[in-house]
């Protein structure tokens, strides 16, 4: 038998066509890749899985019982079906193969397996079409084998439609069988005062455990090596960056100039972190801080001012945004704020990607010498074209759309500049520390004086399908007060969708219908173009595959008054500032995270006008989606919101350029409830980089940071 490493490729362990099958599904390419795909859970034999709790539309996997097998001619066309039914001993599920009738040798009453597929429904009974099953050993060599397998613990993996749980688990199997030693990432003291398992002896046990007890020890040893290594990745970055020289930039009339022209007083927060800036500014190493803060809260003018600084001895300052809906809000915001007097001498000037070719090249140019010392873009600054003279301060809006090598891809077309990294989404502490564990942190909660403030409320069309009319008038009573509103939608158009990307989703519908659909920018501007209420009113729509001019003309007419309601995408999501604009209705609100519902919030009550959100839903009472929307709507503290975003989607990956979701590189860590093993594997791996800062003496570890932080967040670099 060979002998794979965690480094193998896969295709030398499972053949080409497997691996194949594993990095379409799951983006496998290393045996180590495959070992991290842990279970979700664990069956047993005797397990029976309430089947009358089964969500529909939902892919499940299930351990059940054969009741009876039956094959039918099909009545309008030629072949057959096979109808089977599975019960777990409270409820029934039926299930369909068409064509198939030599399965009904294998489904015999009283045969046990586990059935996976996606749950549907015919004439009021769920049923799988066509699943995915594997049963149990037949009854004669299950009397033998039944005592011993009866409490062995059966691994269920996330799978796809493609891959199921248990090819998973036949897969992982032969590479284990094949598995040869594994170097601990761990150093031998952690791992004895903790009680932890050794590496080799926890894979096999959280993979194949003999019985339910081996699995938590597995799971904590596990959590910690990802504890761990992520915290030396981070401080040796934190390392990286403090070993350079950093050229100081000290305050001067520039930004005096600036702060004695402001119409307003800063608050407290912001003088406090501006002085912390400042400080970092004119330090022997290059600045790397977060500054955090709720939407509207001033972090834009903490960024100006360190701007202003940089300038002073000729730097320049990168601010790099999401979208270029927001790169464009930035600069004139950022030429609105410097006024006529600075903004012709620092010339702040936008770089984006769908920039004319004419107006890209003269951008660039000023860019690349030095005649704009403020540039703001999006990812078309990380191109190889984009040079700076004299790069002093990079400044990242939005971390959780960038990865740490976009940040740093853009760090390095400068002599070691300082970086200043913000986001309006609250940070729990324990994340700060795991996310964000190579920077400093600042938090702005202080809000400036005049805000009006917002109101939030539910549209539950489950139970009160008439409000969605109401939804549209209300929008219309606040155009005719003379204010304007945003309409956000989650996709640019329904129709175009195909029917998988629709079938999960909630109905939503204006006139009733039956069928299941989402709301895009199209149909609802088609909607209000023919709604009497709104035959009046300027109605136009945004998303992000129009034309970048076009989209920046909307905009500001939008911003201007000419445009009363802005039918958009996500790309409203952060930076968009329209004081006048007091309504803010989300359609489908449940398809969006808690994070991002506080966000497009955040777009009204930003002036003297009261803001009004209407979070629309058709997610049924009590289901987690609705709660999320739930969730918003009770509070407008985003700290608060933060820890509940959190447990809901995860934390995301922190170290690549995937902030968010499924594909989350903290496969069993979660950041909240983990706290004080995160708290651990900072102090132990403070104290190794201390000893061995090259990990000479750690060869597992630093095999494991080439793995974890290796090929993958270096493709995401290539691939920005």
């Amino acid at each position: 038998m060979p002998s794979f490493t965690l480094e193998s490729r896969l295709d030398g362990a499972v053949g080409g066509k497997t691996a194949s099958a594993l990095e379409r599904a799951f983006g496998m390419r290393t045996v180590g890749d495959l070992l991290s795909h842990y279970p979700r859970r664990y069956a047993k034999r005797g397990e029976l899985t309430p089947i009358s709790s089964l969500p529909v539309g939902e892919p499940v996997t299930i351990v059940a019982e054969v009741r009876r097998a039956g094959e039918r001619r099909m009545q309008n066309r030629r072949g057959s079906i096979l109808e089977v039914v599975i019960s777990d001993g409270r409820g029934d599920l039926s299930l369909t193969f068409f064509n198939q009738s030599w399965r009904i040798k294998d489904l015999q009453p009283g045969r046990r397996g586990i059935f996976a597929g996606k749950v549907g429904e015919y004439r009021g009974t769920k049923q799988l079409t066509h699943p995915d099953y594997e049963l149990f050993d037949d009854e004669a060599t299950a009397r033998l084998t039944a005592e011993a397998n009866a409490n062995l613990p059966i691994p269920i993996y996330p799978a796809t439609s493609t891959v199921a749980s248990w090819q998973i688990k036949k897969i992982v199997d032969l590479v284990l069988d094949g598995l040869g030693p594994v170097e601990d990432p761990l150093p031998d003291e952690l791992r004895a005062r903790e009680g932890l398992l050794e590496a080799r002896t926890a894979i096999e046990r959280i993979h194949r455990p003999d019985f339910e007890e081996q699995i938590e020890p597995a799971r904590a040893t596990l959590r910690m090596h990802e504890a761990f290594v992520l915290q030396v990745a981070l401080l040796q970055q934190r390392a990286f960056v403090r070993a350079l020289s950093a050229t100081p930039r000290a305050p001067g009339p520039l930004l005096a100039k600036f702060d004695d022209a402001l119409p307003f007083p800063l608050t407290p927060d912001q003088v406090s972190v501006g002085e912390q800036v400042e400080r970092d500014l004119q330090g022997d190493w290059p600045m790397n801080r977060l500054v955090q803060g709720e939407v509207g809260s001033g972090k834009t003018l903490v960024a100006l001012r360190a701007m202003l600084q940089v300038a002073e001895s000729g730097g320049q300052s990168a601010l790099i945004a999401p979208t270029e809906v927001l790169a464009a809000q930035h600069v004139r915001s950022i030429a609105r704020m410097l006024g006529p007097q600075l903004a012709p001498e620092l010339m702040p000037t936008l770089l984006t990607g769908q920039l004319p070719a004419a107006e890209r090249r003269k951008a660039a140019l000023r860019a690349a010498s030095g005649q704009a010392r403020i540039v703001v873009g999006t990812h078309a600054l990380l191109s190889e074209s984009t040079t700076f003279a004299d790069l002093g301060l990079v400044v990242v809006d939005e971390q959780h759309r960038f990865g740490v090598d976009q940040r740093e891809s853009l760090r390095a077309k400068g002599s070691s500049p300082h970086a200043l990294v913000l986001t309006a989404t609250p940070i729990p502490r324990t994340v700060a520390m795991t996310v964000f564990g190579d920077l400093d942190v600042s938090t702005i909660r202080t809000m400036p004086q005049g805000r009006a403030g917002i109101q939030t409320f539910v549209a539950p069309l489950a139970e009160r399908p008439g409000w969605f009319g109401r939804v549209w008038e209300r929008i219309a009573e606040e155009i005719a007060a003379g204010r304007q509103a945003f309409v956000v939608c989650a996709a640019i158009d329904a129709e175009a969708l195909t029917k998988d990307d629709t079938a999960d989703e909630p109905a939503g519908s204006d006139e009733g219908e039956s069928s299941r659909m989402r709301w895009g920018v199209v149909q609802v501007g088609e909607l209000l173009s023919r709604h009497p209420a709104f035959a009046d009113i300027r109605v136009e729509i945004l998303h992000g595959k129009m034309p970048s001019d076009e989209k920046d003309a909307v905009m500001q007419a939008f911003a201007r008054g000419e445009v009363q309601v802005l039918v958009a995408t996500t790309v409203v999501e952060v930076g968009v500032d329209v004081p006048n604009a007091s309504t803010m209705a989300i359609l489908e609100a449940d398809r969006f995270g808690v994070s991002q519902l506080h966000q497009l919030r955040g777009r009204v009550g930003r002036g003297g006008v009261p803001g009004l959100c209407l979070l629309v839903t058709e997610a049924s009472a009590g289901s987690p989606a609705r709660q999320r929307v739930e969730a918003v709507a009770a509070t407008l503290d985003g700290f608060e919101l933060a820890e509940v975003d959190l447990e809901l989607r995860g934390e995301g990956d922190v170290l690549g350029d995937a902030q968010s979701g499924a594909r989350s590189s903290l496969r069993l860590l979660r950041v909240v409830k983990d706290a004080d093993v995160i708290a651990e594997a900072r102090t132990a791996a403070e104290s190794v980089l201390a000893d061995d800062p090259a990990l000479a003496r750690h060869p597992g570890l630093s095999a494991a940071l080439e793995r974890r932080v290796g090929a993958e967040e270096r493709a995401a670099l290539a691939k920005s």
